[in-house]
């Protein structure tokens, strides 16, 4: 995805008050799906297997009070722990890729629906109110997983962006409730059910649950928000 006016860079450190720092820590999270959920190229197996995508996502999800409670609710050492080298391409492949009819567990929101064509129009629609394109280069779709992560990613970083010169963070809010909506939390659960049935790894089956938690929490909490 491009942005067709580049926004101003930010770091969480020129963030300050409990909304600019919560905003900007809930882009850093949606930023971190989105690279936990590709394909697990040898940089993100060994930042899966340090312990750093993890501690990232934990503490991240800690501080906007988002974190599954229960002492068994997410199990961090299976987020850390991927297997032998190779065990992660193989599952990737054989749970998003693979099928002769397609994968068992699509990582496209409009493959959960019987009308896909409908689904990425309106993705497109909202990419475009607020100036984004798909990259050509990297032959995204509208309804991808990772294409719609970065979006939300893109939003709350423009809500952070908003907080920090005093504007309207109102715009980006009501995108993201709309967006979670319309979207993200009408497919995620059924993706996490699909991962059940297809016995899949501790890894996949448990980053993309805590993905689903977190949206769900999202939604409550902007669902909540003036």
């Amino acid at each position: 995805m491009t942005d067709t006016a580049t926004p101003t860079p930010i770091t969480l450190t020129e963030l300050v008050g409990e909304e600019q720092i919560s905003a900007g820590v809930r882009s850093q999270l949606f930023a971190l799906f989105s690279e936990a959920l590709n394909y697990p190229s040898e940089s993100l197996r060994e930042r899966i297997g340090n312990g750093a995508i993890a501690g990232a996502l934990r503490e991240g999800l800690e501080i906007v009070d988002a974190l599954p409670s229960g002492a068994d609710a997410v199990d961090w050492e299976a987020l850390q722990s991927p297997g032998d080298e190779d065990h992660l391409c193989v599952e990737y492949t054989r749970l998003f890729d693979a099928g002769a009819s397609g994968p068992p567990c699509p990582l496209y929101g409009g493959l959960y629906t019987d009308a896909r064509m409908k689904t990425m129009e309106e993705c497109v629609r909202f990419y475009n109110h607020f100036g984004l394109t798909l990259s050509q280069e990297q032959r995204e779709l509208p309804d991808h997983v990772l294409t719609q992560l970065d979006f939300l990613h893109f939003l709350c970083f423009q809500e952070a962006l908003a907080l920090q010169q005093e504007g309207d963070p109102a715009p980006f809010r009501r995108a993201q409730r709309d967006f979670l909506a319309r979207q993200v939390e009408t497919w995620l659960p059924k993706l996490v059910d699909k991962l059940s049935a297809q016995n899949a790894s501790p890894f996949f089956a448990g980053l993309i649950g805590l993905l689903s938690a977190f949206v769900a929490s999202e939604s409550q909490r902007l669902a909540a928000t003036p």
